[in-house]
């Protein structure tokens, strides 16, 4: 008999920025986490925000919508960036630290896309980290939230609404019903074999919306991050951009720079131009491509994390070339929301990557992804305060919910290297056609576990999306439509429960 508890409070699933923001602007909430770190304390990358007198609110949201490729939606973007110093400054007020110049100053830094230099960091490259310090701290500090650990497999719907969730310990499942749901359960960048993105970032909580019915938005724009050390681990470690940014260049293996022929910008380009540089650089057989981050003075001091990573392998960054390439990395799809983060379904809200607000468009501006859960994550909690309902009918979750067990085999590895080699950095639309059609073969494998079940559903709407889309746009690009198509200048919204996944030959 599954154990079915009723909480007194909303439930929060997720416990990255996104959502300790939401459960700590909560009277009352209840957190579900996984015990592996997510996305957030990996973050080495900053928190854009205009906080110089040189600077504004205006200026950041040029830059983030000059990135967007056309499809930042002007009134998110605003809020995003307009919220951003308060968001900060509320978070300096927990007790987060950010790194100083000899006088006390906040240093900020520049990175790609942006004009001026406003990303905050904190000890150099471990910036997640202590944003999540201040959070965990803040919430250990109150008597408000209560943590709860395992994981969530699935929705429970009653009265046409979103009323709880359905839990997974092993062979253990329990049922949690909640008068609101909030999903920040990140994003889903474990769908492809080269990825940054930790254990756990599978895209769970959006293909769980799109189980319930959630309309989905953008699910073709996955950004792929163009520095990761290439030295064979998974998830790849993370070199990040602030890197570039203090003057680190992009040479072959000779040696020899190649960005400036790709952009003006240069090393700090928007981050899909650079991607697709270095893929070319391998793809062409241009010599590959190594971060010389010799110049920079005090590395090991200055960027502890990426020092690290380096000397893990038997690299100094102060005399070795890093291999880089790039490897996918933050989603700018996923769950429809408004500015609230309410979904298409009652009782649903959704924030951080595992939403889509369009804030980001179809390319994300560095760096505005910490600030993107700290603004949403406060219009979030404001927003379930005033809708919360108890369900009153019986409760209602897929059978397979209670059924599968949780962990995939090897086939999962299989679609993880389709996606890579056919729906990664460059598209075409036959091998788009190849992804799916191999995809569903190994469907009825891959729905015999949870995580199988969500890696499938996801990737062939990834994939469904991608198709609709015959143009390159930001962290879309078909091969095939290597030009932006004016009229394709819009979102691409998907209803799960009218995709059209069978196969289908080219």
């Amino acid at each position: 008999m599954t154990e079915i508890t009723r909480l007194d409070a909303p439930l929060v699933v997720g416990a990255g920025v996104a959502g300790l923001t939401v459960a700590l602007g909560l009277p009352r909430a209840y957190v579900v986490t996984v015990a592996e770190m997510g996305s957030t304390w990996w973050a080495q990358g900053g928190i854009a925000v205009a906080l110089s007198p040189d600077d504004s609110p205006r200026q950041h949201a040029d830059d983030t919508l000059n990135v967007s490729g056309g499809l930042g939606v002007e009134r998110m973007v605003d809020l995003l960036t307009g919220g951003g110093p308060q968001a900060v400054r509320n978070l300096m007020a927990l007790g987060a630290e950010f790194d100083r110049d000899e006088n006390g100053e906040l240093l900020l830094a520049r990175e790609g896309g942006h004009q001026t230099r406003r990303v905050l960091h904190a000890d150099g490259d471990a910036t997640g980290a202590e944003v999540m310090r201040s959070l965990m701290a803040a919430v250990d500090a109150g008597d408000t939230i209560t943590m709860i650990q395992g994981r969530v497999v699935d929705l429970v719907v009653a009265d046409d609404r979103v009323a709880g969730v359905v839990t997974g310990d092993g062979k253990n499942r329990a049922v949690l019903l909640a008068p609101a749901v909030v999903l920040a359960t990140g994003g889903a960048g474990r769908l492809f074999s080269q990825t940054t993105n930790p254990s756990g970032v599978t895209g769970d909580g959006i293909a769980m919306a799109g189980r319930v019915g959630a309309r989905l938005a953008d699910l073709e724009f996955v950004q792929f991050h163009p520095t990761a050390l290439h030295v064979g681990k998974d998830p790849m470690p993370l070199l990040t951009e602030a890197l570039r940014g203090e003057g680190a260049t992009l040479v072959d293996a000779h040696g020899r720079r190649f960005m400036p022929q790709y952009h003006p910008m240069a090393e700090l380009a928007p981050r899909d131009v650079v991607a697709r540089a270095i893929f070319w650089q391998y793809d062409r057989g241009l010599g590959g491509a190594y971060l010389d981050a010799g110049s920079i003075v005090n590395f090991a001091d200055r960027f502890p994390t990426v020092n690290a990573h380096a000397h893990s392998v038997g690299l100094d960054p102060a005399q070795h070339l890093l291999p880089v390439s790039p490897a996918a990395h933050y989603c700018m799809g996923g769950i429809d929301t408004d500015a609230d983060g309410r979904t298409t379904v009652p009782g649903l809200w959704a924030v951080g990557e595992a939403s889509s607000t369009g804030a980001h468009g179809a390319n994300r501006l560095a760096s505005n992804s910490l600030l993107e859960g700290l603004v949403f994550g406060a219009r979030v909690a404001a927003d379930v305060i005033r809708d919360q309902v108890d369900p009153e009918s019986e409760p209602q979750a897929p059978k397979e919910a209670f059924d599968l067990p949780l962990v995939a085999g090897p086939a999962l590895e299989s679609l993880r290297q389709i996606m890579w080699d056919r729906v990664g950095l460059v598209r075409t639309g036959s091998g788009l056609w190849e992804a799916r059609n191999a995809l569903l073969d190994l469907d009825p494998v891959l729905r015999r576990t949870i995580s199988g079940r969500v890696a499938i559903e996801l990737s062939l709407m990834v994939i469904l999306a991608a198709l609709r889309r015959s143009e390159s746009r930001g962290g879309h690009y078909r091969a095939d439509y290597p030009e932006p198509d004016p009229m394709q200048e819009h979102r691409t919204l998907i209803d799960p429960t009218r995709a059209e996944l069978a196969p289908v030959s080219h």
